[in-house]
C-alpha cells in the first residue's frame, strides 16, 4: 500500500509537469472513481476498463484522460493522454464524465493496477488533476482438462468393454445352443439305432423259443 500511495504522489507530479498551465479556474475540484475489481475469463481477448470522474468548478473545457499500469514498484504510461500503443490500447468516451480503456490481445502479463487520471490543463488548481485507485485486472489461466479427460476416456473404455463383453457372451451362447440344437439328433439317432439292435436281438430269441417248443 505504500508503494502505492508513492506511485499516487509520482503521478500527480507527472500530471503537474505534463499538463500545469497557467489559468483563472482555481476552485476546480475533480474526484475519480473505478471498480477495484475486475476479473477476465481465459478465452477473452479484450477487455474494458471504466472510469468515471465529477467536476466541480472546473471549465466546460474537455478534460484529458490518462491511463497508468501498476507493476510491482514500478508504473507505465499507457495513454498520457495519447496511447502510446494505439493497437493495444484505446480510450473510449462511453457517456458523459464515463470513459473505458480498452485493451487487446489480452494475456496473463495484462495483470496489473490500471490507474485512471482526469486533468483539466487550464485549470491551476491542485484538485483539477486527479486519479483513482486504480481497477486490479487478472485474467484468469485456462483450466486444465485432464481430469475431464480422463473421465471421458474411461467412460469410452467402460463402453467398448461393455460392448465387447456383450458380443463375446451372445457369440458364446449363440454357438453352444447351436451345438446342443445339432447334438441332440446324432444321440437320438444312436439310441434308435440301438433299441432296434434289441428289438431284432430279441424278436430273433423269441423265433428260435418258438421253434424249439414247435419241435418239441
Amino acid at each position: 500500500m505504500a508503494s502505492f500511495n508513492k506511485l499516487k504522489n509520482m503521478l500527480m507530479l507527472a500530471f503537474d509537469w505534463i499538463l500545469y498551465s497557467a489559468g483563472a479556474t482555481d476552485t476546480c475540484q475533480v474526484t475519480v472513481t473505478q471498480p477495484r475489481f475486475q476479473e477476465a475469463d481465459y478465452f477473452m481477448h479484450t477487455v474494458f476498463l471504466t472510469c468515471a470522474f465529477s467536476a466541480s468548478g472546473c471549465s466546460s473545457s474537455t478534460p484529458q484522460v490518462l491511463w497508468f499500469r501498476f507493476l510491482t514498484n514500478q508504473h507505465e504510461d499507457l495513454c498520457t493522454p495519447g496511447c502510446r500503443d494505439q493497437q493495444k490500447y484505446k480510450v473510449h468516451l462511453l457517456a458523459e464524465n464515463n470513459i473505458s480503456l480498452q485493451i487487446n490481445d489480452l494475456t496473463a502479463n495484462d495483470t496489473a493496477i490500471y490507474i485512471c487520471g482526469i486533468a483539466f490543463s487550464d485549470s491551476s488548481s491542485p484538485r483539477s488533476k486527479q486519479t483513482g485507485d486504480g481497477t486490479v485486472l487478472t485474467k484468469t489461466e485456462k483450466k486444465h482438462s485432464n481430469g475431464n479427460l480422463i473421465f471421458i476416456f474411461m467412460i469410452i473404455t467402460s463402453t467398448l468393454l461393455f460392448l465387447y463383453s456383450t458380443t463375446v457372451l451372445t457369440f458364446v451362447v449363440y454357438k453352444v445352443g447351436l451345438k446342443s440344437h445339432t447334438s441332440k439328433y446324432p444321440l437320438k439317432k444312436k439310441i434308435n439305432s440301438k433299441r432296434k439292435i434289441f428289438q431284432a436281438i430279441a424278436q430273433e430269441l423269441q423265433k428260435q423259443r418258438f421253434t424249439e417248443h414247435c419241435g418239441q
